[in-house]
């Protein structure tokens, strides 16, 4: 008769996935933000793999946990390998479905910027399905199921780095109230309206068109900049306008820029593909027609 012995137990890949993705981030609670579960179970699933083991993996201190010899000696090796499945299941995703692109992109981008550019997409482009996420921070590439990733960044010196333009930041608001303004001076009787991403918005700038004028800069507070950005169109007060987001509202002159000074900030909005574009195929297009658009 056949033989059949009982075969060793590999570990669960869920608990594999978790103690990776806590070395990875350096802690429980960032690994079960991007597992999408909650930091007991990432918790549970490191203990299962220590038991599998016999070994820590962690060391568990007031500030969290810090990585024990065994889990810093093999932790790279587990981060290859699903770097090396994550990027295996893109490939397998985007092969199968190269007209299904999907789009990450930080709220105020998504609404103002991407999202306007969608219909003229559509229209040369029938056949291209476009997802877009709004999220407040990038996704990682080599592990989330999106094509691009938009949101503006400090370091763009990276080889998938597509820059669209510098930040540019400047006072915006309805006509009615930029018919009584025309200097900075003149600021000081409106309303400054705020949104709580770019809270340090007034301030910079302030800082780089007249650093000794003292302008009182509280006022109403937003959670999304489209929602600021209403209420300044609506005649409710003064927002800094990011050049990129604003600019169709000033070409219709639904919004205006009284004051001439602009400031530079030490960002730009900045498309990052998942994989190297390939001449004419529908993700190189899609791209290109999001970064040319108006140009």
């Amino acid at each position: 008769m056949p033989v059949s012995p009982p075969r060793p137990k590999m570990p669960p890949l869920n608990s594999l996935r978790a103690f990776e993705a806590a070395a990875r981030l350096n802690g429980i609670s960032a690994a079960a933000d991007e597992l999408c579960v909650t930091p007991a179970a990432v918790a549970q699933q490191i203990k299962s793999l220590e038991e599998w083991t016999g070994e820590k993996l962690f060391k568990r201190n007031a500030q969290g946990v810090e990585l024990s010899p065994l889990g810093a000696k093999t932790v790279s090796d587990f981060s290859a390998a699903f770097d090396a499945l994550s990027a295996a299941v893109q490939k397998l995703r985007m092969s199968a479905n190269p007209y299904e692109i999907r789009i990450a992109a930080m709220p105020s981008v998504a609404q103002l910027w991407v999202s306007p550019r969608l219909p003229d997409i559509r229209h040369a482009m029938p056949d291209v399905s476009i997802s877009v996420t709004a999220m407040e921070h990038p996704p990682n590439l080599l592990r989330e199921p999106f094509d691009l990733a938009i949101f503006y960044e400090e370091n763009t010196a990276t080889s998938d780095a597509i820059v669209i333009g510098r930040d540019t930041i400047f006072p915006v608001c309805s006509p009615d109230i930029a018919a009584r303004l025309n200097t900075i001076e003149d600021l000081k009787n409106e309303i400054f309206l705020h949104d709580t991403a770019w809270k340090n918005d007034w301030k910079t700038w302030l800082s780089g068109a007249s650093p000794d004028q003292i302008l009182t800069k509280s006022g109403p507070e937003f959670s999304l900049y489209s929602l600021a950005l209403e209420e300044c169109k609506n005649g409710a007060g003064v927002l800094i306008g990011h050049e990129a987001l604003v600019q169709p509202l000033l070409e219709t002159e639904t919004l205006v820029a009284p004051i001439k000074i602009k400031v530079d900030l030490p960002i730009s909005l900045v498309i990052h593909a998942a994989k190297p574009l390939h001449e004419s195929s529908p993700l190189e297009k899609v791209v290109n027609m999001l970064a040319n658009a108006g140009t």
